[in-house]
């Protein structure tokens, strides 16, 4: 089905399209779109829910109906995974005329007020990442020491160093992306779904030779609900990103896909 996005009045702008994977965020799906709708950006949003037993699923339907042409809804019948249900939300926000493609949590750890400086960079970039860890950015202060130096040896040093790639946070999952980059990666060959698919995303990103640019954030903890992030989580992303690299080493820039999605 083709989702006709409503004009924002600005035919030369380019188009952007939010992508806001859902599960059990009742209490913050309201105020996420209001936050993004309220932005200086003019953008739509594509809210994919995995059937939340919270209602979340019900409530986005509601804020689609009284924002017709700039909410929509896509329904997924499993839980399935962060990853799979992001490729179902790009292969879906690349049936629209979407020029920028956002990837963010509802949660706010990923706040709006970075989106019109996500955007302006693209300009320059086939990919734009939010970077908790370049000169501006920083996470919550309530972080212990552990966790920070944790997760700042992680990006800094243990994902950048493995998988040679110039980023400084490749486990954030806050990202434009450049319609024709998402078409070029070929979301088919993603196959991770826990939170290393963010590592894969950038990681096939570099290797095809697309530009990427940080754009510095500050990443608070949620306020609301409740955290799918655990110490599990994080040991497994660490051990996954070498099935990463022994995955997609050998691409390059002329592998990249060229036909969009049928």
């Amino acid at each position: 089905m083709k989702l006709e996005t409503e004009s924002s009045g600005h035919d030369s702008a380019p188009k952007t399209m939010v992508v806001l994977p859902t599960y059990n965020e009742a209490e913050n799906l309201p105020l996420m779109v209001d936050a993004l709708l309220a932005l200086p950006t003019a953008l739509s949003i594509l809210i994919v829910d995995d059937s939340s037993p919270d209602g979340t699923g019900q409530l986005a339907d509601s804020l689609a109906q009284a924002h017709p042409g700039r909410i929509f809804v896509l329904h997924r019948k499993n839980k399935e995974g962060l990853g799979a249900a992001y490729r179902a939300g790009f292969k879906r926000a690349l049936e629209t005329d979407a020029d920028y493609i956002i990837q963010m949590d509802c949660d706010f750890s990923h706040q709006p007020q970075y989106v019109p400086a996500m955007v302006e960079a693209a300009a320059q970039a086939d990919l734009v990442l939010g970077s908790r860890y370049i000169k501006g950015g920083g996470v919550d202060e309530s972080w212990s020491f552990y966790r920070k130096a944790l997760s700042w040896f992680a990006n800094r040093i243990y994902v950048r160093t493995l998988l040679g790639i110039p980023v400084n946070d490749a486990t954030g999952g806050f990202k434009l992306w450049r319609r024709q980059t998402l078409i070029g990666l070929d979301l088919d060959r993603v196959r991770s779904n826990g939170y290393v698919f963010q590592v894969e995303m950038t990681y096939i990103a570099c290797r095809l030779g697309f530009s990427v640019r940080e754009v510095a954030i500050y990443f608070p903890d949620r306020e609301r609900g409740h955290s799918k992030m655990d110490a599990n989580i994080a040991v497994e992303a660490a051990l996954r990103t070498w099935q990463v690299m022994f995955r997609h080493h050998s691409l390059k820039p002329d592998m990249r896909r060229t036909e969009a999605y049928s």
